[in-house]
């Protein structure tokens, strides 16, 4: 399924969003439906797994159900079911903050070995595993800042924490992302020299 946000775009239509705003079940499936891998796409670069990041989704969702008359037809769904997602991700960090584990370098495991040499690209699942095992810190303000834009001081704003911290913290996720790469790219040369 397309994640595209221009791509998914195109097929909403202002029957579905009347249907949802009048509550019709098969309205909002038909939406769930249509933005599901967009959603989860999201979801998933700020949890650990499959199961957290469905929880926000389906958060979100909720949201975008009790408060379609919030949404502005004239401006793409995505972008606003995207700060909804974003938000989500949030309130999830600040919920679990206390609760998390550092997660360590043995879950990169998972990503599977293609035979591809440690110059070949990663592939994007591959991406989103290396950054599901970074602790919920630096995980959060690592897609906040690298890849939603969001500079230090709305970070700082948003998750509560001091400008000084959303920095260190993004400094450590990098240096985490570069160690489990390393580790990655050494296992795969091993594999292959064996």
């Amino acid at each position: 399924m397309d994640t595209n946000p221009a791509n998914v775009e195109k097929h909403l239509s202002k029957k579905l969003l009347n249907g949802i705003s009048s509550g019709d079940r098969r309205s909002q499936e038909e939406l769930y439906k249509q933005f599901y891998s967009y959603g989860m796409s999201i979801c998933l670069r700020y949890t650990a797994n499959r199961q957290e990041s469905l929880e926000i989704l389906h958060d979100a969702y909720l949201n975008v159900f009790q408060h379609i008359d919030r949404y502005d037809p004239h401006r793409p769904f995505t972008l606003w079911f995207r700060r909804i997602l974003i938000n989500g991700a949030i309130n999830f960090y600040k919920k679990n903050l206390n609760h998390s584990q550092n997660i360590g370098l043995e879950n990169i495991s998972e990503i599977p070995d293609h035979g591809n040499n440690a110059s070949n690209d990663l592939k994007y699942s591959e991406i989103i595993l290396l950054i599901q095992a970074l602790p919920i810190g630096y995980r959060t303000v690592f897609n906040l800042y690298a890849i939603e834009g969001y500079d230090h001081q709305e970070i700082s704003d948003l998750l509560g924490i001091s400008v000084g911290t959303s920095k260190s913290n993004l400094h450590r996720a990098r240096l985490k992302l570069r160690t489990m790469l390393k580790v990655r790219n050494h296992e795969e040369a091993s594999i292959k020299n064996d």
